[in-house]
């Protein structure tokens, strides 16, 4: 994906909204593939029904902590990797969710701050 140079106008709204539909749709995909892993992960190696395991992926995927207790090993090993993963995987998705965002915004500033020198 080619963003406009420092230089170069502003993309237009509908350029903007497309590349922004782009970003989204990679992010939702790698919610979805963080969702298989540890939904597939804690039903297989913790022993949790299907619905227990997706809802115990989503909420240590979104930061809001275990919801199941985990009794094996394998499972408890599992679970604390999928946490560490999950910790970076929140903050990366987040991060290319928002860049067409923060990229426009920082290319509106640099572009009048261009223009007033």
């Amino acid at each position: 994906m080619k963003l406009e140079h420092r230089k170069q106008r502003v993309a237009p709204l509908p350029v903007f909204f497309a590349r922004m539909a782009r970003f989204t749709a990679f992010a939702m995909t790698l919610i979805v593939f963080s969702l298989g892993i540890g939904t597939f992960g804690y039903h297989t190696i913790g022993k949790l029904s299907w619905l227990d395991s997706f809802y115990m992926s989503s909420m240590i995927l979104t930061g809001m902590g275990p919801v199941s207790e985990i009794t094996s090993t394998g499972g408890k090993i599992f679970s604390s990797l999928y946490a560490l993963y999950s910790g970076i995987a929140f903050l990366s998705i987040s991060a290319v969710f928002f860049a067409p965002v923060v990229h426009r915004f920082l290319h509106i500033l640099q572009l009048e701050t261009d223009n007033e020198e």
